[in-house]
Parts: structure tokens; sequence; C-alpha cells
């Protein structure tokens, strides 16, 4: 099942014992849910206006004001992580609408299960992921995301990556995001594996091709999502199911 890319130096089955995927552009995609978080928001507007003491502001303004801005967290570029619960609370504070703790986190809840349905799996994903673990190889998720652990455990098990990996660890668990080395290293010290017998697949140079390389990993680019014009000099696949032929 596949071949191998064009820049990727040969591995043997006995160079590599796991594989570490990036999330989001690697395994999976997303479509913005504008529709589904305006029905969220219109929902909780009742509860909001409650606890104002006066009339929320419409689903569209909390959009702009509150959920849109958020954005500039998740693409942050630092290595550390954002306390998301914070700077969501945050958000909404700044936009005037000084909300319960118990509250925002509902509507951050109801937030992210928006993001659960909007999620859609590479169409050569669970194949592959099945394929390595039939054969030996530990397979795990390492990927920048702010978002409480417990909500991204959640998506992962339900749209079915969740079962075929033996580790998932996001950046809100280690409090560092890629390019970091602690969060290579904390994926690795979960599945058990050095660097060195591990390969690293992900759509963005920076954090999953420097970053491996970095601590000793081998790596390659994805190419099918990313949004990166990637050098000659960067090894690449076109699809999932080309990994087989590298190991």
């Amino acid at each position: 099942m596949g071949s191998k890319g064009p820049f990727l130096p040969p591995l043997t089955r006995s160079s590599v014992d796991a594989v570490l995927f990036d999330y989001g552009g690697t395994l999976v995609t997303f479509d913005y849910p504008t529709d589904d978080l305006l029905e969220v928001l219109r929902r909780f507007r009742p509860r909001i206006a409650d606890a104002l003491g006066r009339t929320a502001p419409t689903a569209d303004v909390m959009l702009k004001d509150v959920l849109l801005p958020m954005e500039d967290q998740v693409a942050s570029t630092s290595e550390d992580e954002v306390d998301y619960v914070r700077v969501f609370r945050a958000a909404w504070q700044q936009a005037g609408l000084d909300l319960p703790n118990h509250l925002l986190y509902e509507i951050l809840d109801a937030e992210q299960m928006c993001w659960d349905r909007a999620v859609r799996v590479d169409p050569d994903a669970l194949q592959v992921l099945s394929w390595l673990g039939a054969r030996g190889f530990k397979r795990a998720l390492c990927s920048n995301a702010p978002f409480p652990p417990a909500m991204m455990q959640r998506q992962v098990d339900a749209n079915g990556v969740g079962d075929l990996v033996d580790a998932v660890v996001f950046s809100s668990q280690v409090g560092r995001r890629k390019p970091a080395p602690e969060i290579y290293r904390a994926t690795l010290s979960a599945i058990g594996v050095a660097p060195e017998r591990a390969l690293f697949v992900g759509d963005r140079i920076r954090e999953d091709y420097q970053g491996p390389k970095a601590i000793g990993m081998s790596a390659v680019i994805y190419t099918r999502h990313t949004t990166e014009s990637i050098p000659a000099d960067i090894a690449t696949i076109s699809s999932l199911t080309d990994l087989p032929g590298l190991l």
C-alpha cells in the first residue's frame, strides 16, 4: 500500500518503531462551523442576559466580538501554551460580558462540540492507523491545541482516531507548543520509544519537520492539506497511504 515519497530518505522496519502524527491538517481537517456556533450562542443568549441583568448582544455580535478574535490564540507561534479557559473568560470580559465561571464553561463546552461535529477525518487516516497497529508500530498524536484536554480527547474518541493510537498528547496537557522539545518528548515517553526510533508526520515545516528532527526523529511533511510552500529538500508524501512504503 503506497509508495515512497520523492524526497524521503529510505527507512527500514528495523529503524522505526513508532509513527507520531500531527492532528489538524494531517489526520483531520476542519471548516469554521459558523452556523453551528451561531446556533449555540442563540441558545445561550437568554441565560447570558439573565447573568448580565440586561439584554445580551445578538449571536452575530458575540461571534464577531468574542469567538472570532480567539482564533489568534489558536494560531499562536509561541512555544508556551495558553490557559484557554482563562483566555476564553478574558475574551468575554473584554467584550463587556462578565459571565459566571460555570456558564462560561458550559458555553465553551458547547462551542467545542461544534468543532467535534465539524471535524473531517482524512479519507486514508483510519486505514493507515489500523495498518500500522496491526504490524506492531506504536502510533501517537502529538499536536498543538490549547483547548481543555478532556474536550480534545472526546473529539478524537468520537471521530475514531482515539481508538487507533497508543497515546494522545496535546499542548494543553504539556503547557508547551511545538516546536518546543517538551511536547515531542512527552509523546515519546508515553509510548516508550526513543526519538531515533520514531517518524513524525505533519503538515507544518517548523512544528512537524524542524522540531522533530532537532531532537533526533525522522520527519516527513504530508502535503495534502498543508497551506505552506514546501522546499524541495524537505521530505514529503502526498497521501497517508504512502507511509507503509516508507517503513
